[in-house]
């Protein structure tokens, strides 16, 4: 028995529009901006299941956030695991157990990202800061 590769492009641009229920286009204009690059076999854009999860993370930001793309791009900057085939697993958690609550991981819905990239991300994990901020 072997095991799923979720870097392994196996889907055609018509199932990804289908599961984000967005008009093959739009996946063409966010691969012409540089937010995601499909695997290519015969001038055919075949995406992985961590595509499939990077463009769900892009359509929550747009969609959601009300982010363009120019904001979406600002954000993904801040992911080093961005353009890696996939992040570790150490480097995400849960809600529950999340230093960093204002990075949402872009793999795992409902986990956060752990690692800090700027003193901004110290703050928000400093209990003087997460005590003293609004609910």
């Amino acid at each position: 028995m072997s095991t799923w590769d979720d870097d392994k492009a196996v889907f055609n641009i018509g199932i990804i529009a289908q599961f984000l229920q967005v008009h093959p286009e739009t996946l063409r204009i966010w691969e012409k901006n540089d937010l995601i690059h499909p695997a290519r076999k015969n001038k055919q854009r075949l995406y992985s299941n961590n595509d499939l999860k990077r463009l769900s993370f892009i359509h929550r930001l747009i969609n959601e956030k009300g982010l363009n793309i120019a904001g979406v791009k600002q954000v993904l900057s801040m992911y080093p695991c961005w353009g890696t085939k996939s992040c570790q697993d150490n480097q995400i958690m849960n809600k529950d157990n999340s230093p960093n609550e204002s990075k949402p991981c872009w793999k795992k819905d409902g986990y956060f990202c752990t690692i800090i990239q700027d003193k901004a991300d110290l703050c928000n994990n400093c209990r003087f800061y997460q005590n003293a901020r609004p609910k």
